[in-house]
């Protein structure tokens, strides 16, 4: 077992993103934790895999990205659950912290 204190993560750099990984090497999944200063876009992509991903909001709000320029607001505690393949993206609002679980990991 493993835990990880999500407090401790809570840095953010000026006008970027910041990226932690949480877990790594797992044959199941991996989650990692960006931070994303006010006004910073994480741009819309996508894999070409099979798989799964969730993108959940931590702390702050903005926007779920996606196809053909979608925004789809995100606050805390929201949950964005795509398939790999399917574009995806975050756009900050506020100083935004996401959570990003993909499986199997990539």
């Amino acid at each position: 077992m493993k835990v990880v204190k999500l407090e401790e993560t809570s840095e953010f750099n000026s006008g970027k993103m910041k990226r932690f990984f949480l877990v790594e090497d797992s044959s199941y999944f991996k989650i990692i934790n960006f931070n994303l200063d006010e006004g910073v876009v994480f741009p819309v992509h996508s894999h070409d895999l099979d798989g799964d991903l969730s993108i959940q909001v931590l702390e702050g709000e903005g926007y779920f990205l996606g196809e053909a320029n979608a925004e789809i607001p995100a606050k805390q505690g929201d949950i964005l659950i795509s398939q790999i393949r399917e574009p995806h993206g975050v756009k900050a609002k506020t100083q935004m912290r996401i959570l990003v679980t993909i499986a199997p990991p990539i």
